[in-house]
């Protein structure tokens, strides 16, 4: 039996322009869009709100605040991932890109994080298999170049993981997303107890960890996108010479570039640019490095994320669409945009034969109030 919804009076976001119209859902499948404001029988009345491409999240580790929601304390996996799934869909998130971190810190159980990947990569899979998310999830992993265990943990992996993407990460204190260490000691004594003396050894652990292993890890990380078949993304480049080396690599995608040179580097040598949320709604970096609103303004910003505010998503691309003047071109960032950097090519636009990932969504005094989230036709928020 056939499975039918027909979305009428809505403003349709398309890839470049909002028109007044009606969208028709079939199986789960975008079947015919027309413009117009009438409603057939039957048909859904939008009553003029917004109807978008659900929105496709390529970097969030906020599957990490479930696991432990204060610090010290864990929580059931299985538990976390369906938490995480439901509040992405009362974001408008209908893909994401789960960010999980490989590399830990074993031989100091003080100053040391442990290993989690493998496991939490068969629990979501494992919750997909039988049916229990509402939405689209993949997988990325988190590569920490400053880490004792990064090698062991991606030889964990195969091509059956069906890894999407590989970023390069390297939190080493004083550069990249660091380089003012006052900025890394507030994050991190933020989230651990240390005195003086413990701190002063912890940082000087890192940098021993990371003229050890950097490089070795770094190369590993290379290598392990390519054996994976994974897209490969850079993380908090800061310089031109940053920059030229992920390029020499293959990377495709820049995580949060921390200054404006590597931004314009990244636009040079056909890298897309991803931002946090958080930075262009609170109108700066929490590390102190470049805005996304200035990065915005300078034509240097192609994708949003979230990061760790799953509902700054949909916040962000609206207030991107403002700057811009024009909303079509604000909302490709955070759906055609990411799905084509990572080659989701079934989904993202709202147009004949994609998958039907659909929000509905007002706006009021300038913030989205989003009201329905559909995931591949069915409505899962």
């Amino acid at each position: 039996m056939t499975d039918q919804t027909i979305f009428a009076n809505a403003r349709l976001i398309l890839n470049d322009e909002v028109l007044a119209g009606s969208l028709v859902v079939t199986d789960g499948v975008i079947t015919d869009i027309a413009q117009g404001a009438s409603v057939p029988n039957g048909a859904i009345d939008l009553q003029g709100d917004y109807l978008s491409p659900g929105l496709v999240e390529l970097h969030t580790d906020n599957v990490e605040r479930h696991l432990e929601p204060r610090p010290k304390v864990s929580w059931p996996f299985r538990a976390a991932i369906l938490a995480h799934d439901r509040e992405l869909a009362g974001a408008g998130i209908t893909t994401v890109f789960d960010a999980i971190r490989v590399g830990s810190i074993v031989s100091d159980a003080g100053s040391g994080y442990p290993k989690y990947a493998r496991q939490m990569t068969d629990e979501i899979m494992g919750a997909r298999a039988a049916g229990l998310l509402r939405i689209s999830h993949h997988i990325h992993l988190r590569a920490e170049v400053c880490s004792e265990t990064l090698i062991e943990e991606l030889d964990e992996f195969s091509t059956e993981d069906r890894i999407g993407i590989v970023s390069m990460m390297d939190h080493t204190p004083g550069q990249r997303q660091f380089v003012d260490i006052s900025k890394f000691e507030t994050y991190i004594r933020g989230k651990r107890s240390y005195s003086d003396e413990q701190w002063g050894a912890y940082v000087e652990f890192l940098y021993e960890l990371q003229a050890r292993l950097g490089t070795k890890h770094e190369a590993a990380t290379v290598a392990a996108a390519k054996r994976l078949g994974a897209t490969l993304a850079s993380h908090d480049d800061t310089t031109t010479d940053q920059v030229a080396t992920s390029h020499s690599y293959g990377v495709r995608v820049a995580e949060f570039p921390t200054t404006v040179a590597a931004a314009d580097a990244c636009h040079a040598q056909g890298i897309a640019t991803i931002m946090g949320a958080p930075n262009l709604i609170r109108g700066g970096s929490h590390s102190g490095n470049v805005a996304a609103a200035d990065l915005a303004e300078m034509d240097r910003l192609d994708i949003l994320s979230s990061d760790y505010v799953p509902a700054g998503l949909l916040m962000a691309a609206v207030q991107l669409g403002d700057i811009w003047g024009n909303l079509a071109r604000g909302m490709r960032t955070v759906t055609a945009a990411p799905a084509l950097a990572v080659d989701l090519t079934d989904r993202g636009t709202l147009k004949i034969g994609q998958r039907a990932d659909i929000i509905r969504f007002a706006i009021t005094d300038g913030t989205p109030v989003l009201q329905e989230t559909w995931s591949a036709g069915k409505r899962v928020s």
